[in-house]
């Protein structure tokens, strides 16, 4: 086995890992609902995840360990991502902020400040910012 195929197979688990907290956080209240559904799809495009994955995943979610990000920066890297799935094409449309708070809180973000971090990560979203100032503003949004 090459070096290349021991990344890649660790990337797709982590990818399996990212997918498969997703769909917890959506499977919370019982069930996934039309447009979270939606979103999913297009996440598992995103992050590759092949058909037979996807509905492996959705059956049994607690399959694939969770990878949650321990830096800070990578948890504002996956909200990036993140943000800008659930802007996307308004797919949740009202729902987008009540689905990204659910993602962010799943990410390790506190109650108490999610929602100013929800509305921030959005609008620097609909700024049209880049990942590299997403995290930069994130970061410094307080000072």
């Amino acid at each position: 086995m090459s070096i290349s195929d021991l990344f890649d197979s660790g990337f797709k688990e982590r990818n399996k890992g990212h997918f498969s907290a997703i769909v917890r956080v959506a499977m919370e209240n019982g069930h996934v609902s039309p447009e979270e559904k939606l979103f999913l799809d297009k996440l598992a495009k995103q992050l590759e995840i092949s058909e037979d994955e996807y509905k492996e995943i959705m059956a049994n979610p607690m399959k694939y360990p969770v990878n949650p990000p321990y830096l800070y920066v990578q948890r504002l890297e996956r909200l990036y991502d993140l943000s800008k799935m659930v802007y996307a094409d308004h797919i949740l449309g009202p729902r987008q902020k009540d689905i990204l708070t659910r993602f962010a809180l799943a990410l390790g973000f506190t109650p108490g400040n999610v929602k100013y971090i929800v509305d921030k990560a959005l609008s620097l979203i609909v700024m049209g910012v880049d990942s590299d100032n997403f995290v930069y503003e994130m970061q410094h949004m307080n000072k």
